[in-house]
């Protein structure tokens, strides 16, 4: 084989479909952020706005974290110098698997590298533990539990969307001693549509399953004290495991799980994705600490108060222009486009023409036929920023006659 020609023919397809990726080069500039600065591949700079980051509330900038994370840095040093089990569990990672556990009303929490890691480290790990166990996935679960329940070692059941009805006539149809777990989301990030927690944990309860719900875009962003979609609504008590992010609403890094004491000792001690992965840097978890417990608090529902108004904001100036969004109630802010050339093309513009950078969501994180660009207001965009972003958007649907290309609902 020639290997060059095959890897050329692999990202010739990417190309051809109008799906290969680029990244952009960008500089976040301390206590300025939305705002950035992108690098040109001609080494020129230009000022952009960010409307695409998963820094949901800012607090990557926020000066309690980072005076926390300078602190442990300038007490520790860079790195945890170890894996959990040998040298690399300090005070900062003890500090946070408590603030994590007191975030969801569990007795514990395990943090890992990232929340793909606690996914895919898991979710694979519960056969184990569980001899005969079988998992029911929502079809649109995120990439890393799919890749977590294909590595399980036992049998799969995947359900359609948000579907009880299917969920149930799967439940029905497997041995009733069977150990079983359903594994789904607070919040689909693509759509910002919201799984149905309590009516799961009624079937949970009615056929005798464990509850697994990834809040990785809820975390921070919801409840009074930003423990997530569950926390909202007063079923945290009823999920067995909750999976959530550092990275997201809390700016930081790593991923984790809140359950109970045995199940995270029994996820510690059999998980090769936690036992053989060398912990967080101390300050990093110091940060993720000082941001979550900031959260908690009554500014920290100010930041969440903010972001929402944001985002309702954008969703109806875009839908007055006559953009087709698709509105769940979240704080997502998907624009569907349908055509991942139009869709890359129109990302392009923004960026170059505007100063407005958007990535563009193309298949696979999407179906095909239904990319999108994803917009993710935050509090510390401003109003002149929202109506630049109006604007433009409205100057270049026109221009491109992108919504010829758009099936709206």
């Amino acid at each position: 084989m020639n290997y060059d020609d095959a890897l050329d023919q692999a990202l010739r397809r990417l190309h051809d479909e109008g799906r290969y990726r680029t990244f952009i080069d960008i500089e976040r500039r301390k206590g300025q952020y939305p705002s950035a600065v992108w690098t040109r591949a001609d080494g020129t700079e230009k000022d952009i706005v960010v409307w695409c980051g998963n820094d949901y509330l800012g607090m990557g900038q926020n000066p309690v974290v980072l005076d926390a994370m300078h602190e442990a840095l300038d007490a520790t040093g860079a790195g945890s110098g170890g894996t959990r089990n040998i040298s690399g569990t300090t005070v900062y990672h003890k500090r946070l698997e408590r603030e994590l556990a007191d975030l969801h009303g569990k007795e514990a929490a395990l943090v890992f590298s990232s929340a793909y890691i606690a996914n895919d480290a898991t979710l694979s790990t519960l056969r184990k533990l569980f001899p005969g166990l079988i998992i029911y996935s929502d079809e649109l679960n995120h990439a890393s539990m799919i890749e977590g329940i294909k590595r399980f070692d036992g049998a799969k059941r995947i359900f359609r969307h948000n579907d009880l009805a299917h969920l149930r006539e799967l439940l029905q149809a497997d041995d009733p001693a069977a150990p079983k777990l359903i594994a789904f989301e607070s919040i689909y990030s693509m759509d910002g549509d919201v799984g149905p927690i309590a009516e799961i944990c009624d079937l949970a309860d009615e056929f005798g399953a464990l509850t697994y719900l990834d809040e990785v875009h809820a975390v921070g962003m919801y409840g009074p004290r930003g423990g997530g979609v569950a926390e909202r609504d007063g079923l945290m008590h009823r999920i067995d495991i909750i999976n959530g992010t550092l990275g997201k609403a809390f700016g930081v890094f790593g991923g984790y799980i809140a359950a109970s004491a045995r199940m995270c000792d029994a996820i510690r001690s059999y998980a090769p994705g936690f036992i053989f992965t060398t912990s967080l840097p101390p300050a990093v978890a110091a940060g993720a600490a000082a941001s979550i417990a900031f959260l908690k608090t009554a500014e920290g529902q100010k930041l969440r108060n903010a972001q929402q108004l944001h985002a309702r904001i954008l969703k109806m100036r875009l839908r007055g222009v006559g953009l087709p969004i698709d509105d769940r109630g979240t704080h997502i802010v998907p624009v569907h486009v349908g055509n991942p050339i139009h869709c890359k093309a129109l990302s392009d513009m923004l960026l170059d023409d505007f100063g407005i950078y958007v990535q563009p969501i193309n298949f696979p994180t999407v179906p095909r036929g239904t990319e999108r660009l994803r917009f993710t207001p935050s509090p510390v965009h401003d109003s002149k920023q929202i109506d630049h972003l109006v604007q433009a958007m409205d100057v270049l649907w026109s221009r491109c006659a992108l919504n010829r290309a758009v099936a709206v609902a």
